[in-house]
């Protein structure tokens, strides 16, 4: 008999920061239940998908998420009841043309990806495939290497630095576990280093310390003695990514490091910081090194570091598959931040990974800063061969799962 959507159900549950998110539950013909929950953003980009907040200062200060819930219970659920849950893409773009909207401000990103990542579970379950096999199909093998935020700055914490994330990249190892196991390593033996320097060792929205460092290079002469300390080699085994996260202080055409030491840059200055940065440290990926609204500066920062360093657009791009091809016809970036969330649907997230892929960008999937336990990011990784993976720091329990099913991942292949 053919297999149907019997059951759509959302319902309200909380994220890392203890905000409201949507969670949907997807109930399929032949008693299969699956359920997918949605992260949210701190740093966000200015066309990302909206992300339907109640504006009810009565309820979570105004962030509840009742309308988007109502939205899925009411609007969407009546339009996919007995449709066949194996058709993404039709599933998908049901739920787009119902929203009618450009950034799917109406029904709500968040409504409606909780239904697409939820669908797409109960598929894999339905066909008794794991999630990763089910949507990238045989050739679906490839672990990603980890990025891991282990020190947080800019819009994540309360630190007096503007560079958002420091992340050690692990990449001369033979698997998955051992780039893991370096990683682990190296963010305790980091944490021993601040305990005797008196620095504090609680964690930012992410699970990277916060500390109250003294600038920037402050915080990678930190990693470099942490990754040194635990028998690692800098530079060999494992490397530094950054995530700038320039939009967040771009004033007037200029970047403003308010929280460090209050130098305002031009476009030119501020790539000529980049370039000496890369030149004193092993920094192998940089992140929104330029704001979303600096196009030329991002060209220029790929003529002069595209060649050594992969620059990643997430605010630039926000997994959207026309500004991604606006970056690649202007040759601005080489990378691609991939978020579910920023656009809104499992089918729309493959689609700007295709591209990416076909135009030579790299591909790393992303979490958000306000996440919840569900791994799904997990297996679009290995699903899509993407090579990389952002789940935030070695600590608390919503980033740690992804690291987890990974592991899983890789005993199953």
């Amino acid at each position: 008999m053919k297999t149907f959507i019997s059951k759509i159900y959302a319902y309200e549950i909380l994220d890392s920061r203890g905000n409201p998110t949507v969670a949907t539950q997807v109930e399929l013909s032949d008693d299969t239940v699956a359920t997918a929950s949605v992260p949210s953003g701190a740093s966000t980009g200015e066309n990302e998908a909206v992300e339907l907040r109640d504006a009810d200062k009565s309820r979570f200060n105004g962030k509840g998420v009742l309308s988007a819930i109502e939205n899925v219970n009411d609007v969407i659920a009546r339009e996919l009841i007995d449709k066949c849950p194996f058709n993404q893409e039709e599933i998908d773009q049901i739920m787009i043309s119902l929203d009618g909207t450009p950034n799917k401000r109406r029904l709500g990103a968040n409504a409606i990806l909780s239904v697409s990542l939820a669908v797409a579970r109960a598929s894999a379950k339905s066909k008794k495939l794991p999630l990763f096999r089910y949507i990238g199909g045989i050739n679906a093998r490839t672990l990603p290497t980890p990025m891991m935020n282990i020190i947080n700055g800019g819009a994540h914490s309360d630190a007096p630095i503007d560079i958002q994330e420091f992340m050690i990249v692990p990449k001369n190892f033979d698997s998955f576990k051992d780039k893991l196991r370096a990683g682990v390593e190296i963010f305790q033996t980091l944490k021993n280093i601040l305990r005797k320097n008196n620095l504090s060792t609680a964690v930012g929205d992410e699970g990277g310390f916060a500390p109250n460092l003294k600038s920037n290079t402050h915080a990678l002469d930190l990693i470099e003695q942490a990754t040194t300390q635990a028998g690692y080699k800098f530079g060999e085994e494992v490397f530094v990514a950054l995530d700038i996260a320039s939009s967040e202080f771009y004033q007037d055409q200029h970047y403003v490091l308010k929280k460090s030491d209050n130098s305002k840059f031009t476009s030119s200055q501020m790539i000529d910081w980049l370039v000496k940065l890369k030149s004193q440290y092993p920094i192998i990926s940089i992140e929104d090194g330029c704001s979303q609204n600096d196009w030329d500066g991002w060209i220029e920062l790929t003529k002069r570091l595209g060649d050594s360093t992969q620059l990643v657009g997430d605010d630039l791009f926000v997994t959207n598959s026309t500004f991604l091809q606006k970056g690649i016809d202007l040759h601005a970036g080489n990378a691609i931040l991939i978020k579910p969330n920023q656009i809104g649907t499992l089918s729309e997230t493959l689609q700007t990974i295709r591209l990416a892929k076909n135009a030579g960008f790299g591909t790393i999937i992303s979490h958000r800063s306000g996440e919840t336990e569900d791994t799904f990011i997990a297996d679009l990784a290995v699903a899509t061969n993407a090579g990389q993976i952002k789940t935030g720091s070695l600590s608390r329990s919503e980033r740690t799962a992804k690291y987890n099913r990974l592991l899983c991942i890789e005993e199953n292949l």
